[in-house]
């Protein structure tokens, strides 16, 4: 991953109110879609009666992401996951998500107001959020049983590495995203477990 650009100095959350509805706003640093799955699912269970969950990501430099999506979750197309989205990007911010819950309030907004809304929510908390530079992480896709998930995590919690998407199979495949100091020590934990591993950005 490229260094040089700006990223969520971490989660922030602030609320909003128009006309009775709650739009409760959250930003968070990503790098892959598994987190903002993680996210959302997160924003459910703690917000159960919300009525939606919208959101939209962008993934690496600002101005050409690597990868973008957005959802709006039950409300009219485009109303709510294209304007975050769009906020997103005049904000020169990248590895970023943002999810805006929502309490109905009896009072129906229209589409113009739910596309003011959903912009208005997606600003408060972008603006608000610190920012800091993205330091030049390392992407590495490891191949393990069962059994060495939670070691992995393990050592990731204790690198500051990111064991950002786990793909299940006869095993896991886990994508490991890493500050570049720390890759000569995940080497070493999987050889000594006898795992493969590789680096699918670095070009041979």
């Amino acid at each position: 991953m490229s260094a040089g650009y700006p990223i969520p100095a971490g989660f922030l959350e602030k609320e909003t109110e128009i006309r009775k509805s709650r739009f409760i706003a959250r930003i968070a640093p990503v790098h892959g879609r598994d987190q903002v799955k993680a996210l959302v699912q997160q924003a459910w269970q703690e917000h159960p009666d919300a009525r939606h969950v919208c959101w939209a990501y962008q993934i690496g430099q600002p101005g050409s992401a690597a990868e973008a999506a957005m959802n709006d979750d039950g409300e009219p197309s485009g109303t709510a996951g294209k304007p975050i989205l769009n906020v997103i990007q005049h904000k020169d911010m990248g590895d970023v998500a943002v999810i805006v819950i929502r309490y109905f309030g009896g009072i129906k907004l229209g589409a113009g107001g739910l596309v003011r809304a959903y912009a208005g929510a997606a600003e408060s908390v972008l603006s608000a959020v610190g920012r800091e530079v993205n330091r030049p992480m390392e992407k590495v896709v490891v191949s393990l049983p069962f059994a060495l998930e939670q070691p992995l995590r393990h050592w990731c919690q204790q690198h500051d590495a990111d064991p950002a998407e786990a793909v299940y199979g006869e095993g896991v495949t886990m994508t490991v995203y890493l500050p570049e100091p720390a890759v000569e020590s995940l080497v070493s934990f999987c050889e000594a477990n006898q795992l493969d591993y590789h680096y699918p950005d670095r070009v041979e």
